[in-house]
């Protein structure tokens, strides 16, 4: 079956073409998940969440081409976990008229994994985890986050400062330093 195909389907309810879809896409979208929320539970009932808005707006949906389907869930995906996180309150960024601009090791962090280094983000606190996955791994520029967010670009720009300066700071305690 093609991603076309299953979208016509699922445009259809179709059951199968709906099968299809989370299948093709479920374990990507979990890790969406996981990447702001730290608890599984909660990712996979965010991700579930998100697989049923997506199946209820899916007539809004034009098919564009590969990654168009992988693209719209990821947004869908990450709208629900900032819905989570603001109405469990977990949130909190402290505004900041200025940001400082911390100069990152690109070197430190060339010698990790993938892996490692999505460990260590994760025990980042709730605020600057959020700002960095939406910055870094999502691509939002400041202004897009401070509209997701309800905080001011500034406030935005120092929360992916301070989080790369934590993250730093992690990445030489783990030991990955030499």
């Amino acid at each position: 079956m093609t991603e076309q195909k299953a979208i016509e389907g699922c445009k259809k309810q179709d059951r199968i073409c709906q099968k299809y879809l989370f299948d093709a896409y479920s374990e990507a979208m979990l890790m969406v998940c996981m990447r702001y929320v730290k608890h599984l539970p909660d990712a996979e009932e965010l991700m579930l969440n998100g697989f049923f808005s997506f199946y209820k707006s899916i007539d809004r949906f034009i098919y564009s081409g590969q990654g168009a389907i992988g693209a719209w869930l990821k947004k869908i995906m990450v709208n629900e976990c900032l819905m989570f996180l603001r109405k469990a309150g977990v949130l909190k960024i402290v505004d900041e008229a200025h940001a400082d601009e911390v100069m990152v090791d690109d070197e430190l962090q060339d010698r990790m994994n993938a892996a490692e280094i999505f460990k260590l983000v994760m025990t980042l606190p709730d605020g600057y985890r959020t700002v960095f996955n939406l910055f870094v791994i999502e691509g939002y520029n400041h202004r897009e986050i401070s509209g997701l967010l309800g905080i001011t670009e500034g406030t935005s720009k120092s929360q992916l400062n301070k989080a790369r300066l934590a993250l730093q700071k992690l990445i030489k305690q783990s030991g990955c330093y030499s």
